[in-house]
C-alpha cells in the first residue's frame, strides 16, 4: 500500500511539474528573440499570453481526467495485491501468491477483543489477563497437536512441580488418543492405580462433564485438586460393554522414579516410573548397586512410564549401548540431530529384559527402541503407547511457558513409532483379573527368559 500511495503522489506531482515546465517554456518563448515584442507590435505579446492560458487550462483539465483514473487503477492494483500475494497485514511479512490462505488481518483480533468487552452480558466480570492468556492458549491449540500447549504462570508452575516429582491429584498421566482423553499410565501406588484405573482407559466424563471438547491441559486441571477431595471419572475400557464410573480420592503424589529389587535367581529389577529431574542420579545409584551385587540378569521395568526428559533417556540407554546413535530427532526441514551414547555402557554385559505396555510412552519408548535395535535386550509385554514427538520448553518473563513440538524422534534403525508404538519381542498381557489375583505374567515371563539365558551361557 505504501508504494501505491507513492505512485499516486508521483503521478500527481508529475502533472504539476509538467504544467510548470510548460509555463516556463512559454515564458521563455515569449521573452526570446523568436517572440521579441517590440513597441510597434504590442498585440503579439497579448496573443502569446492568451495562448499560454489556454494550454494551462487544457493540461489542468486533462490532469483532472487522468488522476481519478490512476487512483482507480491504484485501487484495483491494491485489491489484486491482497488477493494474490498472501501477506500478513501490518507485519511486513510477505508470502508468495500461492499462500493466499495465509492472509491475516491482525485488526480482527482487537475488533473481537473490543466486541467481547462491549457486548458480553457479564462485562464487569471480564479479566483482561485471563482473556489474553486464553487467546494464547487458543493460538497454540490451533496447531492441532495435543503436546503443543501454552501454559499461563499457574499452569507452568504446576508443570514444574510435576517434573520435580510432587503434586496433588490422582496420580495418572493422560494424553490424547484418537481425539479422546486417554489414560497413558497410572503412577505406582497412586490413588488412580488403587482405584483400578488402567493404561488405555478412555475418560468420557469428569464429574459428569463430557470431555469431548476438552484439551489435555483442561482435563488435567479438572482432574487435579486438593488432597482428600474426590473426582468421578467416567471411563470406557477396551473389552468392557458398559461405561464405568470410578470415584477417586485425591492425595499428595510423590513420585520416586527409580526403585530396585532383587528377585529369586539373583535377578535384579530396576523399576523406572518416570524420566524426571531426579531420575538420572537415581538410576546412576541403581547402576552402582547392580555392579556391587553382580546379578545374573537385569529386568528394566518401564511399564506405565509416561516419559519425561529426552536427555535422561539417552543417559539411561547409554548404560547398555557402548557406541552409536541412541535416538535421532528429525525436524520439519528434514534435518536430523543424532544423540550419541555417552559410552559408559556399564550394564552391557548383563542379560536384560525390558518390560513395556500400553502405558510406556515417550522417553521410555526411546530407551526400549534403542535397546531393541542394538539387540541389547528382549522386550516383553504389550505394544507401547506410540508418542514419538519431542517437545521443548520456552519460558517467558511473566512466568508463562510454551511447550512446543519441535521434532519427531527415530530409533537407531530409523523407525518412527509415533501413533504406532513399539511391538514387544514377546507379546503377553497383564489383565485386571491378574492384578486382583496378585499375579504378574509379564514379570514371570521376563524371569523365565533370563533364567534360560543364564543357563545357556
Amino acid at each position: 500500500m505504501f508504494w501505491i500511495l507513492c505512485f499516486e503522489l508521483c503521478a500527481y506531482l508529475g502533472f504539476r511539474v509538467l504544467v510548470l515546465r510548460i509555463y516556463i517554456f512559454m515564458s521563455f518563448i515569449i521573452k526570446s528573440k523568436y517572440l521579441t515584442v517590440k513597441k510597434e507590435r504590442p498585440w503579439l505579446k497579448k496573443i502569446g499570453w492568451v495562448f499560454l492560458v489556454f494550454i494551462l487550462m487544457g493540461v489542468s483539465f486533462g490532469a483532472g481526467l487522468y488522476l481519478p483514473g490512476k487512483t482507480e487503477f491504484a485501487k484495483n492494483l491494491a485489491a489484486k495485491e491482497v488477493e494474490y500475494t498472501g501477506k500478513v497485514i501490518g507485519k511486513y511479512i510477505f508470502f508468495s501468491k500461492d499462500n493466499f490462505s495465509q492472509d491475516v488481518n491482525f485488526n480482527l483480533y482487537w475488533n473481537l477483543w473490543d466486541a467481547l468487552k462491549e457486548n458480553y452480558v457479564d462485562k464487569d466480570a471480564i479479566i483482561d489477563k485471563e482473556m489474553f492468556y486464553g487467546s494464547l492458549k487458543g493460538l497454540a491449540a490451533s496447531l492441532g497437536d495435543p503436546y503443543t500447549i501454552f501454559m499461563d504462570p499457574k499452569m507452568a508452575q504446576e508443570f514444574d512441580e510435576d517434573m520435580s516429582g510432587k503434586f496433588e491429584g490422582i496420580g495418572a498421566e493422560i494424553g490424547m488418543r484418537d481425539e479422546i482423553i486417554t489414560i497413558i499410565a497410572p503412577i505406582d501406588d497412586s490413588p488412580a492405580q488403587k482405584a483400578g484405573i488402567k493404561a488405555g482407559d478412555k475418560i468420557i466424563a469428569i464429574d459428569g462433564e463430557s470431555t469431548s471438547s476438552l484439551t489435555v491441559d483442561e482435563a488435567v486441571k479438572k482432574i487435579r485438586g486438593p488432597k482428600d477431595t474426590t473426582v468421578i471419572l467416567t471411563i470406557a475400557r477396551n473389552g468392557a460393554e458398559e461405561l464405568q464410573k470410578v470415584t477417586i480420592k485425591r492425595d499428595t503424589i510423590i513420585i520416586k522414579s527409580v526403585k530396585t529389587e532383587m528377585k529369586d535367581g539373583n535377578i535384579f529389577v530396576i523399576r523406572l516410573t518416570n524420566f524426571n529431574g531426579d531420575t538420572a542420579d537415581a538410576f546412576d545409584k541403581a547402576t552402582i548397586e547392580v555392579l556391587k551385587k553382580n546379578p545374573k540378569g537385569i529386568i528394566l521395568d518401564m511399564r506405565n512410564n509416561p516419559g519425561g526428559y529426552l536427555e535422561t533417556a539417552v543417559q539411561i540407554a547409554s548404560e547398555w549401548i557402548e557406541k552409536g546413535v541412541v535416538v535421532s530427532e528429525e525436524f520439519n526441514n528434514k534435518t536430523k540431530n543424532d544423540y550419541q551414547s555417552d559410552g559408559r555402557a556399564r550394564l552391557k554385559d548383563y542379560p536384560t529384559v525390558v518390560l513395556v505396555n500400553q502405558g510406556s510412552a515417550s522417553a521410555s519408548e526411546i530407551v526400549a527402541g534403542a535397546l531393541k535395535d542394538y539387540k541389547k535386550a528382549t522386550l516383553v509385554g504389550k505394544k507401547t503407547f506410540g508418542k514419538g514427538s519431542v517437545q521443548t520448553l520456552k519460558d517467558f518473563d511473566d512466568g508463562s511457558s510454551l511447550k512446543v513440538t519441535i521434532a519427531k524422534w527415530l530409533t537407531p534403525n530409523g523407525y518412527n513409532i509415533n501413533k504406532q508404538g513399539i511391538e514387544p519381542d514377546v507379546d503377553i498381557d497383564l489383565t485386571f483379573d491378574d492384578v486382583k489375583a496378585d499375579k504378574d505374567p509379564q514379570m514371570d515371563k521376563a524371569l523365565e527368559i533370563l533364567s534360560k539365558a543364564v543357563d545357556g551361557r
